[in-house]
Parts: structure tokens; sequence; C-alpha cells
């Protein structure tokens, strides 16, 4: 679906969740974000979302997000066309991920363009000591989302550096 500020296409569909609503949610997220220029975004299923992490990033994995800032050297700029880049989401890793923290499908592809959004806003948070981390818990309040991508991730990551503190010998004990 193209809309007056990007385009949405959903090659893979999730509950609860049109073109248009994304696109909608998109122009709030962006707006939020601060980011000028257009922002298209797809929803594929986690062998597109491989695909497209394998061939421009060099990771042969399925991931839940992945942003694409513009360049000035893409064919969109030179067409006139003010994009600030695309983001593509895996609708599998979506709804799995919904169903483990209680929320809408819908809900989790949000939270995840929101995120995608934020990086093509020139936001790290693998570089920048919880910048990102606490604009996103901002915007996610803001926008009506519940738990933020970093957030979520940060805990998972406390969670088993503990359970490798703890027991350790459980852990070798049972592979």
């Amino acid at each position: 679906m193209l809309w007056g500020k990007g385009l949405v296409i959903l090659q893979k569909r999730v509950a609860g969740l049109s073109a248009a609503s994304l696109a909608r949610f998109v122009v709030h997220a962006r707006r939020a974000a601060g980011l000028h220029g257009r922002v298209n975004v797809l929803i594929a299923g986690s062998a597109a979302i491989q695909s497209l992490n394998r061939r421009f990033l060099g990771t042969n994995k399925a991931t839940d997000v992945l942003s694409f800032p513009d360049s000035p050297e893409s064919p969109a700029r030179r067409n006139g066309v003010n994009l600030a880049g695309e983001v593509a989401i895996s609708a599998d890793v979506a709804v799995h991920n919904a169903a483990h923290l209680g929320h809408t499908a819908a809900e989790e592809v949000k939270i995840l363009a929101l995120h995608g959004v934020l990086h093509l806003a020139g936001f790290d948070h693998e570089r920048d000591n919880g910048e990102m981390a606490r604009k996103e818990s901002a915007l996610r309040r803001k926008l009506g989302l519940p738990g933020a991508l970093i957030e979520r991730v940060q805990r998972a990551n406390k969670k088993s550096l503990r359970s490798r503190a703890i027991a350790p010998a459980a852990r070798r004990s049972t592979a």
C-alpha cells in the first residue's frame, strides 16, 4: 500500500494489522522520532528476512527487524524522493514474540517498526550508552505500545547471565 509518506508491503499477513493501520503508525513514529523523509516497510516471513540479512549484512540468519537507511547515491534520491530508509520485519518472529510476551502480534510489529525507525533516525543501541533505549521507551509510552525491544533484550541478557552464573554445572549436564 502506497501512502503519502512511504510504502507498506504486507508480504505476510499479521492478525489485527492492515497496511493502512501500519502506515498511520509509521507516520506517527517517524514524526515522534524526528525523522524526515519517507519510510518504506516490508512485513515478510523469516526466510525473506534471512535472505535480506545475508545479502546486505552478511549474516545468514533470520532476525526480527532490519533497517536500511537511504544513501545519497540511491535511485530514490536521484529521482527526487526524500526517502529516510526502509524497514523489514519478520512476521514470524513478531507472532512468536507476541505470544511469548502476552500482547498482540500487531502491537509487536509496531514495536519492531518503531525500533527500525529509530535506527533510521541514527540511533544505535550497540554504541550509544542507552540513549536509544531511553528514546524507545519514551516513544513506546507516547505511542501506546507495550515493552520496548531494547528493554526486553537487556532483561533477557541479564537473566541469561544470571542463570549461567547460578547453575553452570546444571547447564553442562543437560547438554
